[in-house]
């Protein structure tokens, strides 16, 4: 499976609400398994848009002939858009499906690795990280992405920000510790968003 995560600073949100909508037209797309988004908690109008398919091929095709029409009904109403594409590579929990609707925060990780470091990083993501978040209450589902030059996504799905946020202040600094985190990571950037029901296709 591979996904695609979008970012971006929103300068006209009524606008922007309207054109996400009409990504409802995705549903006829082949290889197309799903998509959600929402608002960043922390970053005053950045939204996240995370879009699942089967396969590159399929994504390529989509985007060779259906894209920039859907598209189009949101131009002008961001800027800085960031798009990037992970394969999925393990499930965080069991059986990753790519729906937003028993949800209403998904927590983005995104982690550049140190080279000598990236078996090191997938490993303790798979015995530390995974069954400590598999472990917490609210955590719903969730999957570990990768992306050419050492690049790792981390999306994991909650009940509520309130459980997620249980789950940081009890158990995070432990296990980054146990996992040697800092040792494996050059960069890490994340947020929480907020999903809203009315962008999930």
């Amino acid at each position: 499976m591979l996904v695609k995560w979008i970012r971006c600073s929103v300068v006209d949100r009524r606008g922007f609400e309207r054109g996400q909508r009409k990504w409802a037209g995705l549903l006829g797309e082949p290889g197309f398994r799903g998509q959600g988004g929402g608002w960043s908690r922390g970053r005053q109008g950045v939204a996240h848009v995370f879009t699942f398919w089967e396969s590159r091929a399929f994504y390529d095709s989509f985007m060779a002939r259906s894209h920039d029409r859907l598209a189009a009904g949101q131009s002008g109403t961001y800027k800085d858009l960031r798009a990037k594409l992970f394969d999925h590579r393990f499930d965080v929990k069991t059986g990753f499906e790519p729906r937003f609707t028993d949800v209403d925060v998904v927590r983005v990780a995104h982690c550049r690795v140190r080279e000598p470091r990236v078996e090191h990083f997938a490993l303790m993501q798979e015995k530390v990280w995974n069954p400590a978040m598999a472990g917490s209450p609210g955590m719903v589902r969730g999957l570990f992405g990768e992306a050419p030059g050492h690049e790792f996504l981390v999306l994991s799905m909650w009940q509520s920000a309130a459980e997620h946020g249980k789950y940081r202040a009890e158990r995070v600094e432990r296990l980054a510790l146990r996992a040697q985190t800092e040792a494996d990571v050059a960069a890490l950037a994340g947020d929480i968003v907020e999903l809203e029901p009315s962008w999930t296709v």
